[in-house]
């Protein structure tokens, strides 16, 4: 490699220190080098001239500029690549941990949090490049960087480089598109098509390696490794390290499974497996509340239906079949039934029926299957009892998709007969009420819920669009007018349209679909979000809460809202048994998880609001507001570095949302990073030319500056344009400094909120 250092030297000279060799492999050496304009550490590593042959300038090229696109705390930032001297080269941050493989070959067997606490950094990592349509293909430990304790994945684009140009051109040893110990057994098939769960049996590997002290395949060549692989599953973990948890084993053995279709369908599923193995990471409900009555004596939790369609976009009707099955048995009084969140927080995991039931504390679980090709549908069911892991009831339905809603209330009737007895049966069969009954206008619907749930601005834009179809297909059908109206009034709370634009609208569907059917309890909790954020109709707000839960007690989403409603008229106590009544009935609901927080955080408890932050962020690290929230609390317990450290994730992961840019220029400001703040202060003042930037958010940074005079300006038009956080005015701490003044005060009058006490 010493003609290869001269050469890079002679090339790059102008622009890198570059100083020594600090790693090798089949395909690459990482050098350390000097970024001379921007006087930091950096690591260099160039390809082999065979691999680079191989790969070609323009292929190399393409790849590591889809790569270079990634943005995540878990990647390690890629800053520059080029050709030099005949050379391919990029250049990423450099790491002062090292590789994980240096951590491995010291410890051996590492500790179970730790290595947990990689394998889930890993996994957002790919989460977060898959949803971008990037595939890494290397998952190993060379390829896992440890930067001030973060493990950060790199080398995302090569993989995708050398399978294109073809593995049987690169004859280097070890020089394959993936490595042995870790590649998935469609790699080592040679498939040509993979997908992203190739990634996620590699992250497998890698954690059975990390837990067991060797990987679960070994042998004495490449090849006697990948026969191995080919022909059965490793040796159980726990025969390598007796004492491992059996969940964490079974998430092993899921993530290793020969077939893709068997292992977790996403990283992120990967992740929250891990992040709950054991209970200390996972916000649980005592075993003495019910799910849904005091007087509840069966309970049941309906698991997300497998899609087992050749099409994978199919999975819109497993999803919403598994809902309005429990949306069915909701209506059975006595039966707890566990919230849909919390039960879809089980989707793709390999867990034991028991292990479900104990933590989900409910008496009966049904899964099944959902199998479509062309009309013809076949559903699948089982009721399994906890205690004993024994089937109370399976059935197999092979019908027309237009059987669809009998098929959904036979298995209802079934569920009821089996554990309330034939007469519930029958009152059941009586109450079960359908909104329609085009088969077209239904399947629209549920696809709007389907891609509403992402919470992403595409998947909820997409949502209305498949709400009006079905609309258009059933002018009647009223609960497409309650997604229609739930999905005017996220884009409005996740602030991707102004209130004007998307309350209007909200308005008119939630009153068409009252109009309908007055007895239809989303409908109430709809109207009651227009009323609470912006008519600021304070009397009908509660109404429209009240009899949402009088038709639906047991709705978590209902009592989620109500509880932010009383939090901003400074009724914190009420607040807090709502919001904990919504945690019993739906505990692993992330919002809901976040919206405990922000009791805890209007009640001036800082300390526990960063603990419920910080819990609910472990239950799924892609949540990206949770960074936002996480940060405001950090910021009043008087920690501006983890603030801005949680904001600068939340840009990251957020496309620079303009929230978390306004309070990370706040926690700049107080920082005492003046510039920095006001550069933010200008870009968003710029951005809100083009695009709306809610004026509470210019009030919260201009505050930071000291800059109270401009401040209050940006709350009055914030009045006028019907900010959404206006109505937290009167508790929200961080306005603290303002409750002496007179004009704050007055905006307070407007609003309609009483001002609580400073801390």
């Amino acid at each position: 490699m010493t003609d290869t250092l001269d050469r890079l030297k002679a090339a790059l000279g102008d622009r890198y220190a570059i100083q020594r060799e600090i790693g090798r492999g089949g395909m690459a050496a990482v050098f350390l080098a000097k970024d001379l304009k921007h006087a930091r550490d950096v690591a260099l590593k160039v390809l082999r001239p065979e691999v680079a042959a191989s790969v070609g300038k323009e292929r190399f090229e393409q790849e590591i500029r889809i790569a270079a696109r990634l943005t995540h705390p878990n990647i390690l930032p890629l800053h520059d690549s080029g050709e030099a001297d005949g050379l391919l080269y990029f250049v990423m941050a450099y790491a002062e941990g090292g590789a994980l493989r240096a951590r491995m070959e010291r410890e051996g067997q590492l500790g179970l949090e730790d290595a947990l606490v990689i394998a889930r950094a890993v996994a957002a990592a790919l989460d977060y490049a898959h949803r971008h349509d990037v595939i890494h293909r290397d998952i190993k430990p060379e390829n896992i960087m440890i930067h001030d304790g973060v493990a950060m994945v790199t080398d995302f684009g090569i993989g995708k480089a050398l399978s294109a140009a073809g593995a049987e051109r690169i004859t280097l040893p070890g020089a394959v598109v993936g490595t042995p110990t870790y590649m998935s057994p469609e790699q080592v098939a040679g498939e040509v098509e993979i997908d992203s769960r190739t990634d996620i049996y590699s992250l497998g590997s890698l954690l059975y390696e990390m837990l067991a002290g060797e990987p679960p395949y070994t042998g004495p060549s490449a090849q006697a490794i990948m026969l191995k692989r080919l022909h059965g599953p490793p040796a159980p973990l726990r025969e390598r390290r007796p004492g491992i948890a059996p969940a964490v084993e079974r998430a092993v053995a899921t993530a290793l499974a020969a077939d893709p279709n068997d292992r977790f369908a996403t990283a992120a599923e990967f992740a929250r497996v891990l992040a709950a193995w054991d209970d200390e990471s996972i916000v649980r409900t005592p075993t003495s509340h019910s799910w849904a009555t005091a007087s509840a004596d069966e309970s049941i939790a309906v698991l997300p239906f497998t899609n087992l369609s050749a099409d994978p976009e199919n999975e819109y009707l497993s999803y919403g079949i598994t809902e309005e099955i429990i949306n069915a048995l909701t209506k059975i009084e006595g039966l707890g039934v566990v919230s849909r969140t919390s039960a879809f927080a089980f989707k793709g995991r390999s867990q034991d029926i028991r292990r479900i039931g104990e933590q989900l504390n409910v008496t009966s679980v049904l899964e099944g299957s959902v199998r479509r090709a062309g009309n013809r549908l076949r559903i699948s069911a089982q009721l399994t009892n906890v205690a004993d892991g024994y089937h109370h009831w399976s059935e197999r339905y092979d019908r027309e998709i237009g059987d669809v809603f009998a098929i959904q209330d036979e298995i209802a009737e079934a569920i009821v007969t089996t554990l309330k007895g034939q007469l519930a049966a029958e009152k059941h069969a009586r109450s079960i009420k359908r909104y329609t009954a085009n088969v077209e206008a239904y399947e629209l619907y549920l696809k709007g819920r389907y891609v509403q749930s992402t919470r992403r601005r595409r998947g909820i834009t997409k949502g209305i669009e498949y709400f009006e179809q079905a609309i258009h297909k059933d002018p009647n059908y009223a609960l497409a007018y309650t997604g229609l109206a739930d999905s005017y009034y996220l884009l409005a709370w996740y602030r991707f349209l102004a209130p004007h634009d998307a309350f209007t609208k909200a308005r008119a569907a939630a009153a068409r679909a009252l109009e309908i059917d007055e007895e239809l309890p989303e409908a109430h909790t709809s109207q009651g979000f227009v009323s609470f954020y912006y008519d600021w109709d304070w009397a009908e707000t509660e109404r429209a809460f009240e009899r949402a839960l009088e038709l639906n007690p047991t709705d978590s989403t209902a009592l989620h809202a109500y509880a932010e409603y009383m939090a901003s008229r400074n009724r914190l106590d009420e607040a807090f048994a709502m919001i904990q009544r919504a945690h019993q009935l739906d505990p692993l609901s992330l919002t809901i998880n976040a919206g405990l927080g922000w009791i805890h955080y209007f009640s001036r408890r800082y300390d526990r609001a960063i603990q419920q932050f910080e819990r609910t962020l472990d239950l799924n690290p892609e949540y990206v507001f949770l960074n936002w929230f996480l940060g405001q609390a950090c910021l009043k317990n008087g920690m501006p570095e983890q603030a801005v450290d949680a904001f600068r994730r939340g840009m990251a992961r957020s496309e620079n949302h303009s929230g978390m840019a306004a309070y990370l220029g706040f926690a700049c400001a107080q920082g005492g990073r003046s510039e920095e703040a006001l550069d933010i202060l200008r870009d968003l003042e710029t951005r809100a030319n083009e695009v709306y930037v809610p004026s509470d958010y210019l009030s919260v940074l201009c505050l930071g500056l000291g800059r109270t005079d401009e401040a209050i300006q940006h709350l009055e038009k914030g009045c006028d344009e019907r900010a959404l956080h206006l109505v937290f005015l009167g508790v929200d701490p961080l306005f603290d400094d303002l409750r002496s003044n007179a004009k704050f005060t007055q905006i307070l009058r407007t609003i309609g909120v009483e001002q609580t006490g400073r801390d």
